[in-house]
């Protein structure tokens, strides 16, 4: 069979113009990946050594709002919630969720009855649902009055700053429980039912089964749980924002990172080149907690499989 000078050239061509193809069709997403993600980032990253606000341009000054950081007391304040945040919150959206996906895993009667009631408030509005918890903690709300019926007297959930962090922070975390334990399902689907049967056979009890044969297998799962709602804990603002106010609870004592880069650089007055900073330092910490997260994973990973 002889093949034309024709069909050679037009082979080569395709062969040439082959290897662009993919990045034709990548061009649009990269496009809004780099209209509304890298170049606000890169922006952000020039206006940090600036001392810019709303409504000029500023001039450079170097690490000028960094030394400002340290002195700052809200900073100190909203680091110190953010980071406990994270220290609160991540261990209960890694283990919770994996209980739960155990528990509506089984085939009982049901059981998609609550799969779906507990993944209702995934999708819920985060302003609805903080509106919701609002009225339940409020001194008047469900919660104070089931208080008062046990003859206990009314907790200030709102107006207490300890408090209020750690119903903002419970908030959180059973909006979460859902989505993870989706993921888990996921995960726990995976996992050979012939380890538990040769563990059964073996005597292994439910809990045994659960440390030597669950565990392991998702143990994956729970590092990339770990790693996102990390992530998620030391970037919140809806959840506190909404149930503290703008002013950040009392005294502003339950203010977060992300809410005082929104308080700081808002306003026709807002100090654009320190929010930028703050915004730059939350990027900053924000990878390293995910990089610390998934570097531990897996250290863990490489112990076991010695």
């Amino acid at each position: 069979m002889t093949t034309s000078v024709g069909d050679t050239g037009q082979a080569t061509s395709a062969r040439t113009h082959r290897p662009l193809s993919p990045w034709l069709f990548l061009l649009p997403a990269l496009a809004v990946v780099a209209v509304f993600s890298l170049y606000p980032f890169l922006t952000t990253a020039h206006q940090a050594f600036t001392d810019a606000r709303t409504l000029t341009p500023g001039r450079w000054t170097g690490l000028e709002n960094f030394r400002d950081m340290q002195d700052d007391e809200q900073f100190w304040t909203a680091l110190r919630n953010s980071t406990l945040y994270v220290l609160l919150v991540v261990p209960c959206t890694v283990l919770l969720p994996l209980l739960l996906a155990l528990l509506v895993r089984k085939q009982l009667p049901g059981v998609t009855f609550f799969r779906a009631a507990y993944y209702t408030p995934v999708v819920a509005s985060v302003v609805v649902v903080a509106l919701i918890w609002t009225w339940m903690l409020d001194d008047r709300g469900l919660v104070n009055g089931i208080l008062h019926a046990l003859g206990a007297g009314p907790v200030d959930f709102l107006g207490d700053a300890w408090l209020l962090l750690f119903s903002a922070m419970a908030l959180t975390v059973w909006k979460g429980l859902g989505y993870y334990m989706i993921i888990y399902l996921a995960a726990l689907g995976n996992v050979p039912r012939e380890l538990h049967e040769a563990a059964a056979v073996d005597g292994a009890g439910a809990l045994r089964r659960f440390v030597s044969v669950t565990l392991p297998a998702v143990r994956p799962t729970m590092v990339l749980v770990a790693a996102l709602s990390a992530v998620a804990a030391f970037k919140v603002f809806s959840e506190v924002y909404l149930m503290a106010g703008p002013t950040g609870g009392p005294a502003g004592q339950d203010t977060t990172l992300v809410m005082l880069v929104q308080r700081t650089g808002t306003g026709l007055n807002g100090r654009v080149g320190y929010s930028s900073a703050l915004s730059l330092v939350v990027f900053v910490i924000a990878l390293l907690l995910m990089l610390l997260v998934l570097r531990a994973g897996s250290v863990r990973r490489e112990e076991g499989d010695r």
